[in-house]
């Protein structure tokens, strides 16, 4: 019998409620300036809107594709699409789209815009270095992505930080402000300011959510196969082996590191944390071993 999904992770509902509500707050004031500031720019905001939409819309299609991965069948991948049944009717969800991406960088990902439009996707690289427990905890921690919907509200809370790159673009070539060459300097100043402050608050945003989310997909692919201990040994072999990928093959992936289970980032070449789509991979592990040793000792005697 399937189990409900019990891996839901009410620190993760609350800092997704609480990132959309202050980005909702930026947007309104972002919105105002831009505005009063010049008409014209309210048709970068509508692109914007639009290019979000269809990355909402088709976000499965876009980041498969950014990949050159592949859906397969069962026929194809028959182990493969037996972990995800199995982890599927443990947790009482609905089974994904499943796909491979042939590329020797370790990596995997889930995307999305709900849980029946979901796609789990697995590199060629990945499958041959995991062993397969290994790789059942990979694919339980996207299944968690999935489960808790972090994905889509990632993809939503991008969107602003898009608009202001996009300002602080059309500021630098002067395309911001009308009216006369004073107003329209002072637009352009106020515009550039304005939409750097919204750029910066909504990565940091952003990165902090995106940064404990993985904390919580951990945890449920814990929860979800009983053995911690088998996405932390993971982890650290895709960590190991990210480092031996070649650099250009590292840099035409890091569109989807928000997405990867590990940043396409090779060791020594990654920012501080605090700039991090991930928490560091030694802390990840030192949670799944606390949990591990939990499970190993057992109930407590009462």
């Amino acid at each position: 019998m399937a189990k409900r999904w019990y891996g839901r992770d009410s620190g993760l509902t609350a800092r997704m409620g609480l990132t959309m509500f202050l980005l909702g707050l930026v947007y309104v004031v972002f919105m105002g300036v831009i505005i009063a500031m010049g008409a014209g720019t309210v048709i970068v905001v509508v692109i914007a809107a639009i290019v979000m939409l269809v990355q909402l819309f088709f976000s499965d299609r876009l980041a498969l594709a950014s990949m050159h991965a592949r859906r397969v069948t069962p026929e194809q991948q028959p182990e493969l699409h037996a972990m995800i049944d199995r982890l599927c009717q443990l947790s009482d969800l609905p089974k994904p789209t499943v796909a491979v991406a042939d590329t020797d960088m370790p990596n995997a990902f889930a995307t999305g815009r709900g849980r029946k439009t979901a796609t789990v996707c697995v590199t060629t690289g990945i499958m041959r270095d995991l062993e397969p427990h290994e790789l059942e905890g990979v694919l339980a921690h996207e299944l968690s992505h999935i489960a808790n919907r972090d994905v889509v509200v990632m993809t939503v809370a991008s969107f602003l930080a898009t608009v202001a790159g996009l300002l602080i673009r059309m500021s630098a070539y002067g395309r911001v402000g009308r009216g006369g060459r004073d107003n329209a300097a002072a637009a352009f100043f106020v515009v550039l300011l304005v939409s750097i402050a919204t750029y910066v608050v909504s990565y940091l945003l952003l990165r902090a959510l995106s940064r404990y989310r993985e904390f919580a997909a951990d945890r449920g692919a814990a929860i979800m196969t009983g053995a911690p201990a088998n996405l932390a040994s993971a982890l650290m072999k895709i960590s190991g082996d990210m480092s031996r990928i070649p650099t250009k093959d590292l840099r035409e992936a890091e569109g989807m590191n928000a997405f990867f289970i590990m940043p396409a980032v090779a060791k020594g070449f990654s920012l501080s944390t605090l700039f991090s789509t991930h928490p560091p991979v030694e802390k990840r592990v030192e949670r799944l071993m606390a949990m591990q040793a939990d499970i190993d000792a057992g109930p407590v005697a009462s």
